[in-house]
């Protein structure tokens, strides 16, 4: 099997967890850096990464690497790269990308350079005049910070996020992605109990379940790569075979799921069902300053509203106070609270013993960790 570089690239904040994602599929990391992990494999990785992480937003193949501070520099760069050995002469291939701190900063710019250098050696490689783009999707994604250009081949297509369990979602849903970082972060596998009270449309909760029975999170979705010659549809589907053969569907857990809202509690459940969880999760409609405090270690993790899309500055505030007094209740449990807002721990009561910053989407959140056992 042929050989690659490939790169996942990650939310801030998630780089570690990420690479410790890729190492327990068996690789070793070559670079943890902001915002993306890199590694060496072959086919059959491609396949485990874009089946099996949890984390990262996709699995990109690292083409070449090289510095441009023009657009010739930039065409030619591009041109050298045997495409050839890459792409089919059917192959479409979209181009998209960013530029930061660099000398070609208009993106539509670099990417009609990119498009048009990948024609130039494919022409001359194939001969042909006119690319119709008809077949194999070979998206190519771009980055050039501090005029470094970095050209790769995106594997997985929609997201990593993009599970393909959650068909709807409430007004302001949790990437997955996010969500289990958050549930990696609170040390919770599956042993103790573990409740998300703003559940919405259930993210934290599906994705604490798979975690805990061993559920690939990308069992049930395909991938882009998985329709190219050069990797194919057997690689992937020994890779879904595998998890499959993990996965602990028996398991016994306790975890909970609750919303004021019953619609959102209504959405959880389809959303569980169709991941294939929805046995072990317990759904109930509850407001967060009435639930019953749990008298045995576990977890709570939440997304509670931000005052951002959902409730307003003042009845946030009002809510994270209830939060801070309800959660002082559970004291056997750690408590995980991802939030935009600044003044959280003023309202909620208590500094936390751990703040991490994430991003949700492009915004900036603090993980607020109240650890209970805290040796």
């Amino acid at each position: 099997m042929r050989r690659y570089e490939l790169t996942v690239p990650c939310q801030f904040g998630e780089e570690s967890i990420t690479a410790h994602q890729i190492r327990s599929l068996g690789y070793e990391t070559s670079e943890v850096a902001d915002g993306k992990v890199t590694f060496e494999g072959d086919d059959e990785a491609i396949a485990l990464a874009n089946v099996n992480l949890r984390c990262g937003e996709r699995v990109l193949i690292k083409v070449k690497e090289f510095d441009a501070r023009s657009f010739d520099e930039l065409f030619e760069g591009v041109r050298a790269i045997e495409w050839e050995e890459y792409l089919p002469k059917s192959a479409a291939f979209p181009v998209k990308g960013y530029s930061l701190k660099s000398q070609l900063h208009s993106v539509p710019d670099c990417q009609s350079i990119i498009k048009k250098a990948v024609v130039t050696r494919m022409s001359a490689k194939y001969g042909l005049n006119i690319f119709e783009e008809t077949g194999e999707m070979h998206r190519i994604h771009f980055s050039i910070l501090k005029d470094m250009v970095t050209i790769y081949i995106d594997t997985t297509g929609a997201p990593l996020y993009k599970r393909g369990y959650r068909v709807k979602g409430v007004e302001a849903p949790l990437r997955e992605t996010l969500a289990f970082t958050m549930i990696d972060v609170s040390r919770w596998r599956g042993d103790r109990y573990f409740h998300d009270p703003f559940c919405g449309s259930g993210t934290i909760a599906i994705e604490a379940a798979m975690l805990a029975l061993n559920i690939a999170p990308g069992i049930g979705r395909e991938f882009v790569s998985e329709s190219w010659a050069s990797v194919g549809k057997k690689v992937f589907d020994d890779a879904r075979e595998e998890a499959r053969e993990g996965e602990n569907k028996e398991r016994e857990v306790k975890i909970f799921a609750s919303d004021i809202d019953p619609d959102a509690v209504v959405l959880a459940r389809a959303n569980a069902k169709k991941a294939g969880v929805e046995g072990a999760i317990k759904f109930f409609v509850a407001d967060v300053k009435k639930i019953t405090p749990a008298r045995e270690k576990g977890v709570i993790a939440c997304n509670p509203p931000y005052g951002e899309r959902l409730m307003d500055a003042k009845s946030v505030g009002r809510l994270y106070t209830a939060m801070g007094r309800k959660f002082a209740e559970f004291d056997e449990c750690s408590k995980l609270i991802l939030t935009s807002h600044e003044e959280f721990e003023k309202f909620y009561g208590t500094k936390a013993d751990k703040k991490r910053k994430l991003y949700n989407g492009m915004l900036k959140c603090n993980l607020y960790t109240y650890f209970a056992d805290k040796k």
